[in-house]
């Protein structure tokens, strides 16, 4: 957008300086072709008033003299015709320097015998090279008695109308390099809220998910209708930053709040066990299960909030180190369902970008998941890798997986597959695990292994802090 209204600006004053500087040029071109233009005719004049006794009393000499001490002066070559076009005088003394027959005289010399003056000449330019011609008559007592012909170089005008032209295409350099000079504050000032604009909308999204203050963006500098917009934008991100702040302390309070009451519940319901009927304890039983899923749901809408919550800096975390103490503290969960965890490592430190706690929380949800659909006597596959500045953590169970249409629906909240609603869950584990990465800036991947062993391969891939 700069280099655009840089653009317009020196358009602007280009077309300035060409509408100024044209007409400036040509008129400079013509005051010196008219000044040229009357001092030659003066001249020419005043030979053809000294040439009237000459041509008709037939004496050349009488202004051989004069017409030669011309010539020295000026290189003006200058020539008396009589009106049957014969030479009377030239300013050479070895012989006129043209004759009335000569291309570049004819036309003039038939005027100035006709009784005409001569007229200005087409626009005298720096590249035209051709000689000024003036021819007058000689009258006496009106009558047409000879005529006068002078060929003048036009070096020297010439050379000064290149003169002026430099000048003013100088002016021109000038004129334009001082608009961009004053063009660059001046669109660096306009744009200065337009820049901010677009670093704070591009932040806008991480800033107010990772629960951040997003940065004002009105500064007091700009066009009073730019700096207008950035006080509309710093509102309406403290409003969006506001409403998802207090969405998310609602689902925690909310959260915290239904414990207790579900807490109580189980322990009433439990307290029931045995002082139920026959015919009654099968909805007795119905309940404790809702209310075990219920404890479930309100534990999975903390541990989502806390994810939300989870903001700062990214920092580099050592991946091999904390995917091993992870799976340390589930082995136990894993020996009492006849499960084994198996972790394929580098022996070196590798460590990816993310928030603190944050490899810790994708862990628990995905091994929770995994521990879920695993038959006993199988395995979960944990693999750690890097390459191409990415580190790639895995987790593969031998469980059931999912069909291939419902690997994309997969991480959306509190969704579950068909053939797997009698399995206790959410649906939120996955959903908290992408929220995770998408915040490190990474991503995540479902794919259905192809070793014919089935199950479900989660993968995620976060940037590499080595």
């Amino acid at each position: 957008m700069r280099v655009r209204l840089l653009g317009i600006v020196l358009s602007l004053v280009g077309l300035l300086v060409i509408g100024l500087g044209v007409p400036l040029a040509l008129s400079m071109a013509q005051r010196e072709q008219q000044r040229l233009f009357l001092d030659r005719l003066t001249d020419t004049s005043r030979y053809a008033s000294l040439a009237q006794r000459p041509v008709l009393d037939s004496q050349p000499t009488a202004l051989d003299d004069q017409l030669a001490s011309y010539h020295n002066v000026y290189q003006i070559d200058t020539v008396v015709f009589s009106r049957d076009r014969t030479v009377v005088a030239s300013s050479d003394p070895k012989g006129p320097p043209f004759q009335a027959n000569d291309p570049e005289i004819a036309a003039h010399l038939d005027n100035a015998l006709g009784g005409q003056h001569s007229e200005p000449a087409a626009l005298l330019l720096p590249w035209d090279t051709e000689p000024l011609i003036i021819a007058e008559p000689v009258l006496t007592d009106g009558e047409v008695r000879g005529a006068v012909v002078t060929r003048s170089p036009t070096d020297g005008a010439r050379n000064r109308v290149l003169f002026w032209w430099v000048i003013i295409m100088f002016g021109g350099v000038v004129a334009l390099s001082m608009a961009v000079l004053v063009a660059l504050p001046v669109v660096g000032w306009t744009l200065r809220p337009v820049r901010r604009l677009d670093s704070a909308t591009s932040s806008l999204v991480a800033a107010v998910v990772s629960g951040q203050p997003v940065p004002p963006v009105d500064d007091g500098h700009g066009p009073a209708e730019l700096r207008h917009l950035s006080r509309s934008f710093d509102q309406m991100a403290a409003s969006v930053s506001d409403t998802l702040a207090a969405q998310r302390a609602f689902v925690a309070d909310a959260s915290h709040q239904l414990r207790n009451p579900l807490t109580a519940l189980r322990l009433r319901l439990s307290n029931l066990e045995g002082h139920v009927d026959t015919e009654e304890a099968e909805h007795h039983a119905a309940a404790m299960a809702e209310t075990d899923r219920l404890n479930q749901i309100v534990d999975d809408l903390l541990s989502m909030a806390r994810a939300e919550g989870i903001g700062g800096e990214l920092v580099p975390v050592d991946v091999v180190t904390t995917v091993s103490t992870r799976l340390t503290d589930w082995e136990a969960v894993a020996d009492s369902r006849a499960v084994r965890l198996e972790l394929s490592a580098p022996s070196r430190p590798v460590q990816a970008q993310a928030a603190p706690r944050s490899i810790e929380m994708m862990l628990d949800a995905l091994l929770d998941n995994a521990l879920k659909f695993t038959d006993e006597g199988s395995a979960i596959a944990v693999d750690v890798a890097e390459a191409d500045s990415r580190v790639r953590i895995s987790v593969r169970d031998h469980g059931p997986g999912l069909q291939p249409d419902e690997l994309d629906r997969a991480t959306d909240r509190f969704w579950r597959s068909p053939a797997h609603q009698n399995v206790t869950g959410s649906g939120l584990g996955l959903a908290i695990t992408r929220r995770l990465v998408e915040r490190a800036g990474g991503e995540v991947r479902l794919e259905l292994p192809d070793d014919g062993e089935g199950g479900l391969r989660v993968i995620i891939e976060l940037n590499s802090a080595g």
